[in-house]
């Protein structure tokens, strides 16, 4: 069941129709509609209207999707609300533009149920996941002023979280901080040292059991020796991040760009989200089991 208050815009009252029809009995509340950029930005200013994800078609006339998702990012207020856009197109040009005005998950029409619910429940998931770790922020002294080197060691995603947590507070911005060490650590452990494939998590999200097999395979005696190693070292105006997991490696050169051919999958997105919005600078060592990553601190007085 999807918990959440969505709102949906098309100018296309069939289309309107088809997603009301595909989000029926997924959805414990009925979603709000718009027919025009308009009347949703006239929606998206009433305070009153807290919604959790936007379905946005690209193609309206008057302000059309893309001016819209640009007004809605630029809006501090409305900024971390995922948007998933629908396009009758799937040139990499106009994908493009829309992963740069922020649109982060896609669907081509026409689109199946399953489709659309796997990208919705993935956005959603993706927005809560981001949310709870800014939460766990405020649980943390400022302790990390005074630190200047530190190593850990971790082995579970929710270890990841509150490690996550814990070193943003030495950053210059915790809260975008938070999500790009933790995207890191994440990766690390389900593609590291768990050995979930792109493949293999583009299916488990689909199915939505993601964090099921990363449950079980955590418990597999060939996975339970398997750590990931983090440390970090201040400078004068950065912190310097090495993550290190105990896999084989990936292609991580495809991974540190948005890239419009998995634009349309409910994972991929990852990394180069937080090289955008969390680094200064990533890269990756080796076979792609070492990441380093840079990230504007907090000045000494």
């Amino acid at each position: 069941m999807i918990d959440a208050k969505i709102l949906v815009i098309d100018d296309e009252p069939i289309n309107i129709e088809i997603l009301l029809e595909y989000l029926a009995d997924e959805t414990s509340s009925q979603p709000d509609t718009a027919g025009d950029g308009e009347s949703a930005w006239q929606l998206l200013q009433d305070s009153a209207n807290k919604y959790q994800l936007i379905l946005l078609d690209r193609m309206m006339p008057g302000i059309d999707g893309i001016e819209l998702l640009q007004r809605i990012k630029n809006d501090s207020r409305l900024a971390a609300i995922p948007v998933i856009m629908q396009t009758a197109a799937s040139s990499a040009e106009q994908i493009r533009e829309g992963l740069e005005a922020g649109a982060y998950y896609y669907l081509t029409k026409p689109y199946r149920r399953a489709e659309l619910l796997a990208i919705v429940h993935a956005a959603l998931s993706d927005a809560r996941n981001r949310d709870a770790l800014r939460q766990q922020l405020h649980r943390h002294i400022d302790a990390l002023g005074f630190l200047d080197e530190a190593s850990f060691t971790i082995r579970t995603i929710d270890e990841a979280d509150r490690l996550a947590s814990f070193i943003a507070q030495a950053c210059a911005d915790p809260g975008t901080a938070v999500i790009g060490i933790a995207e890191l650590l994440i990766n690390g452990i389900e593609h590291g040292n768990l050995g979930i494939s792109y493949a293999e998590k583009l299916q488990l999200k689909r199915a939505d059991t993601w964090r099921e097999e990363i449950d079980r395979r955590s418990g597999l005696a060939e996975y339970a020796g398997k750590r990931l190693r983090v440390s970090l070292r201040r400078e004068p105006q950065q912190i310097n991040l090495r993550v290190a997991d105990e896999g084989e490696g990936f292609a991580w050169e495809n991974y540190l760009e948005m890239q419009p051919g998995r634009a349309f999958d409910p994972n991929g997105r990852g990394i180069a989200l937080a090289r955008m919005l969390s680094f200064s600078s990533i890269s990756y060592e080796g076979c792609g089991n070492v990441a380093r990553a840079t990230i504007p601190c907090n000045q000494r007085s």
